[in-house]
């Protein structure tokens, strides 16, 4: 009966266009695909973890002269059979690598090779619109590109359309984007990079100007989160290494580019998006993720605070483990998903929000925000308020929390380094930290976990406060 109630609430929250494309998506779209390709369907959480599979075949690298690659490998991958066509946004984000490297006009080999790509990807849109998320982009820009460079104006159109339709739904006109996490981000810009270059190079439907004034507000966010020393980016959120590009952890290359696109704009030393806040104040940036959630969130991560001095992760998210571990690492989705592996408070030993399926939660807290904090209400009626401030080289947390519980916790994930436990906080080479509450406190130094990859994991020190508070503050001195 619970879990049929936590359905039934994150039904609600998703809205009927969600939940009616999810319907159809996996129930008679997923039947329908099937006869049109004449394939069998395939679940991608069934056995092991398909992640790794899909990113080795995503044509990243393609030879100048692709012909023997792509030609030997749809004869080793027979169309619409296997894994690797069970995905449409798989087939886009291969037909868009593609797509960059043939010559006009298309050589005769590469017709069939594009046909099967676009016909997998207009199988199923459903599916994909369903996820607001990077899905529907890629698949978009993937159909756009088989329709220009096939001379089929009537695909590319409808290509270009739905690329418009959901880039704008996607992205707001702040640049933040439906799915909170800078590496989706990422891979959602230089998506966009693709489908212009090639627009601009096979004449094909231009964007729109509301289209280009999105991209360019996105690319100013990607921005914000990189790092400038090595390309980096917080690992809020889902965090599997998806890029297009390239699969390095470095997205200075795609963020060049889309800046030579849709334009170049200084970041700002404060700013607010859908989703996040950020600062940057004396060679250190800070991010915290908020509100509003106007789409579905992937963690537990509400008000968790990334901080950066220079290429230094000092404060840090606990990243993503996988989507579908081995048995003996099946932890990984608990605990990296929830509120223990982020920097925020939790209530009790409560998560925020009860996760009905892999990639859904029910009762999501509400939230809001003001020039002062930015704050949760869950559905017991707690409240955490969140404010952020810097002054030189010291960053003052603020917290302050209200309603029924017994016991607050308040984490701070740390880079992994020589820290020294101190009565108030602890203390490394990279910073002091200190924690005062309106209640005594229990301040220990614990172990935890991190994904600094995808599939990866190791230890990483975490400095914990425990305690009847309703108030912490915690200030963060950094050297120099």
């Amino acid at each position: 009966m619970e879990r049929m109630q936590f359905l039934a609430d994150a039904a609600w929250r998703l809205g009927p266009r969600a939940v009616a494309l999810g319907l159809w998506g996996k129930g008679p779209g997923a039947w329908r695909a099937g006869r049109i390709l004449g394939a069998a369907p395939f679940d991608p959480l069934a056995g092991g973890d398909i992640r790794p599979l899909w990113e080795a075949h995503r044509w990243a690298g393609l030879p100048a002269e692709p012909q023997a690659f792509c030609t030997g490998w749809m004869a080793a991958h027979p169309p619409f059979a296997g894994p690797l066509w069970a995905c449409g946004q798989e087939a886009a984000l291969r037909a868009l690598q593609l797509a960059l490297v043939l010559p006009a006009p298309l050589p005769e080999w590469a017709v069939p090779v594009l046909s099967a790509h676009a016909r997998r990807i207009a199988a199923n849109p459903a599916y994909a619109m369903a996820q607001d998320n990077n899905h529907p982009v890629s698949e978009a820009a993937g159909l756009l590109a088989c329709g220009m460079l096939q001379g089929r104006p009537a695909m590319a159109r409808l290509g270009a359309a739905r690329l418009e339709r959901h880039a704008t739904r996607l992205i707001a006109a702040d640049g933040g984007f439906a799915q909170p996490s800078p590496a989706y981000h990422r891979l959602m810009l230089e998506v966009l990079v693709a489908a212009e270059i090639l627009r601009r190079r096979w004449s094909g439907p231009a964007a729109s100007p509301r289209l280009l004034a999105r991209a360019a507000a996105a690319t100013l966010w990607l921005r914000r989160l990189t790092c400038p020393q090595t390309g980096a980016l917080p690992r809020i959120g889902h965090q599997d290494g998806a890029a297009f590009f390239a699969t390095s952890e470095d997205a200075r290359s795609g963020l060049e580019m889309a800046e030579a696109l849709f334009g170049a704009t200084p970041p700002d030393a404060a700013w607010r998006s859908m989703g996040f806040r950020g600062w940057s104040v004396a060679g250190a940036r800070a991010v915290l993720r908020t509100g509003p959630l106007r789409f579905r969130p992937a963690h537990a991560d509400l008000l968790h605070l990334d901080l950066w001095d220079g290429p230094l992760n000092l404060l840090r998210d606990g990243g993503t483990g996988a989507y579908n571990p081995a048995p003996e690492n099946a932890w990984w989705l608990d605990y990296f998903w929830s509120v223990r592996a982020h920097n925020t408070v939790q209530f009790d030993d409560d998560e925020p929000m009860p996760r009905v399926s892999r990639f859904l939660h029910a009762q999501w807290p509400a939230t809001g925000g003001d020039a002062r904090a930015d704050w949760l209400r869950d559905v017991r009626g707690r409240r955490h308020s969140r404010a952020v401030q810097a002054e030189g080289r010291a960053w003052r947390v603020c917290d302050w929390l209200a309603g029924r519980y017994a016991q607050a916790t308040l984490r701070w994930r740390l880079a992994p380094m020589a820290w020294r436990l101190l009565p108030d906080g602890a203390e490394s080479q990279a910073a002091r930290i200190t924690i005062t509450a309106d209640t005594r406190l229990v301040v220990t130094l614990e172990q935890g976990w991190e994904s600094l990859a995808y599939g990866e994991v190791s230890p990483c020190p975490v400095l914990v406060a425990r305690g009847p508070a309703r108030y912490f503050a915690t200030l963060v001195r950094l050297p120099g």
